[in-house]
C-alpha cells in the first residue's frame, strides 16, 4: 500500500498516477476520506478514554455525596469509549480496504497508456532471416519428441504439456543455467513452496483485481502461486531486516488460471496454466531501488544474450504495470512463426508498496521504515524453450544449442528430428 504520508501531502501526485494508469482517480479521494475518519476516530476514542481515565480518579477523591454522581459519569464514559473502539475498529478496516484498493504510485518518467502505449528502449541483436520456410515451436518440438500438448490435454486439459525427452533436458539446463548466472551474481538460491497464504498473495497485490489470474484451494485457504516472487517476498513478512541488500533467485513451479486470455497463443506453450520458473528477487533501502532495478534488467538482457537471442527492452505503459509495481521493463524476444516480440523476461520496481503490505522495516537513522521490493524473471522455462527452437531452428528441422546451454546438455551442438 502507499504511503499516506505521500497522499497527506501530495495528492494529486497520487490521482496523477492514477490517470496515467487509465484508473479511477476517486480511489485517492475515497482513501483520503477514509485516512480522515480514521484520525477522527482515534482522535475521539482517545479523548474519551482522558476523560474516564480522569473519572476514574475523581472517584477516589469524591466525598460520599460526590461519589454516586461520578461514578455514574465513569459508567457512561465506559460505555462511550468502548463504542468509541469499535468505532474505529471500523474506521481501521475501511482505512485498510480503501488502502488495498489504491495500486502503487508510478515513478517519474513511465510512460503513461495502456498495454500498446510502452516506449521501446533498445534492441539487441537483428530479426533473424531464414531462407526456408518457417516451423513453429509446437512442429519442431513434436519432430524432436520434446513437447507433447496432446497428452498433456488428455491428462490435464487445455494449455498443459508434457515436456519429454530433450525437451525435459532443456527445461533443466535452462533452470541450472539461470541459477548459476544468478548465483554468481550474487543471489542466494532458494527453492519456493508454491502454495501460500492468502495473507502473502495480498501483501504482494496478486488478489484483488487480479485474483481471478489465481488458483485456490477454498477447503485449505492457499493460493497456487503464479511466480516465486510471492513466497521470496513473504519470506520476511513481519520482520525488521538488517544488512541490506537480500538478494534470491526462487524456483517453484507457477500455476495461472490465464483468465481473460481466450483464444490467444492456444497453439503450443506459450501461455499454458502450469510452468517453471526462475525468479529474481530483491530487499534494499529506498533510495537504492533505481539501482538495484538496472541491476536486475542487466541480468535478463546478460541471460537472454547467453541464449544468443535478438530482444529488445520496452519500458511499460503505467496502465500495464499491475497493482504493485512503479516501474517495469520487459524483455521481449522475436517469435519468427509469428513476426512479433513476445515477452520472456520482466522486472519490476515495486518501491516500499509490498513491504508497507507484509510488514518488512529495516532499521535506518530515521528509525524503522519498509524497505524496497523488486523482482525479475531469471527465466520461464516454456516460453524460453518455445522461442530457442524457433529462432535456433534450421531448414533440416535441427535446432542450434546455444553455447551456453551446452555443457547441461551432454555438449550437443544441435538437436536432432527423430
Amino acid at each position: 500500500m502507499i504511503d499516506l504520508r505521500l497522499l497527506r501531502e501530495d495528492p494529486e501526485r497520487v490521482r496523477a498516477s492514477q490517470r496515467a494508469r487509465q484508473a479511477d482517480p476517486g480511489l485517492v479521494d475515497a482513501l483520503l476520506a477514509a485516512d480522515e475518519a480514521r484520525r477522527a476516530a482515534v482522535t475521539a476514542a482517545d479523548s474519551l478514554r482522558t476523560e474516564q481515565k480522569a473519572a476514574s480518579t475523581a472517584v477516589r477523591g469524591a466525598s460520599a455525596e460526590e461519589r454516586p454522581a461520578i461514578l455514574d459519569r465513569a459508567k457512561a464514559l465506559a460505555a462511550q469509549v468502548k463504542a468509541a473502539e469499535a468505532a474505529q475498529a471500523e474506521a481501521d478496516l475501511a482505512l485498510r480496504s480503501a488502502a488495498l484498493a489504491l495500486p502503487n504510485t508510478v515513478l517519474d518518467g513511465v510512460p503513461p497508456g495502456g498495454e500498446q502505449d510502452f516506449v521501446v528502449l533498445e534492441q539487441v541483436g537483428q530479426i533473424p532471416s531464414y531462407d526456408f520456410p518457417v516451423k513453429d515451436h509446437l512442429d519442431l518440438g513434436t519432430a524432436l519428441a520434446a513437447i507433447d500438448t496432446e497428452r498433456g490435454a488428455k491428462v490435464s486439459g487445455s494449455r498443459f504439456a508434457f515436456l519429454t525427452g530433450w525437451g525435459a533436458l532443456l527445461e533443466l539446463a535452462l533452470v541450472n543455467l539461470a541459477m548459476g548466472a544468478a548465483v554468481e551474481a550474487g543471489f542466494t538460491p532458494v527453492i519456493a513452496p508454491a502454495l501460500v497464504r492468502p495473507e502473502a498473495m495480498e501483501g504482494t497485490g496478486f488478489l484483488g483485481a487480479h485474483a481471478a489470474e489465481v488458483y485456490q484451494l477454498e477447503g485449505d485457504d492457499l493460493y497456487l502461486v503464479g511466480t516465486s516472487e510471492v513466497p521470496l517476498a513473504a519470506f520476511h513478512s513481519g520482520e525488521v531486516v538488517d544488512e541490506l541488500p537480500y538478494r534470491y533467485a526462487g524456483f517453484s513451479s507457477c500455476f495461472r488460471r490465464e483468465a481473460g486470455s481466450h483464444g490467444r497463443d492456444t497453439r503450443g506453450i506459450i501461455r499454458v496454466h502450469q510452468f517453471e520458473k526462475v525468479e529474481l528477487f530483491s530487499l534494499v533501502a529506498p533510495a537504492d531501488a533505481d539501482a538495484e532495478h538496472l541491476r536486475l534488467l542487466a541480468y535478463e538482457k546478460a541471460f537472454l544474450s547467453l541464449l544468443e537471442l535478438p530482444f529488445r527492452v520496452i519500458d511499460v505503459a503505467a496502465g500495464d504495470l499491475g497493482t504493485s509495481a512503479a516501474r517495469k521493463y520487459d524483455c521481449e524476444a522475436w517469435l519468427p512463426s509469428q513476426e512479433r516480440w513476445l515477452e520472456l523476461t520482466s522486472t519490476s520496481n515495486c518501491t516500499d508498496f509490498q513491504a508497507r503490505r507484509l510488514g518488512i522495516r529495516s532499521r535506518g537513522e530515521q528509525g524503522l521504515a519498509p524497505v524496497a521490493t523488486l523482482n525479475g524473471t531469471a527465466c520461464a522455462t516454456f516460453r524460453t524453450i518455445a522461442v530457442l527452437l524457433e529462432v535456433h531452428q534450421r531448414a533440416d528441422g535441427s535446432v542450434h544449442v546455444p553455447e551456453a546451454l551446452r555443457p547441461y546438455l551432454a555438449g550437443r551442438k544441435e538437436l536432432l528430428p527423430q
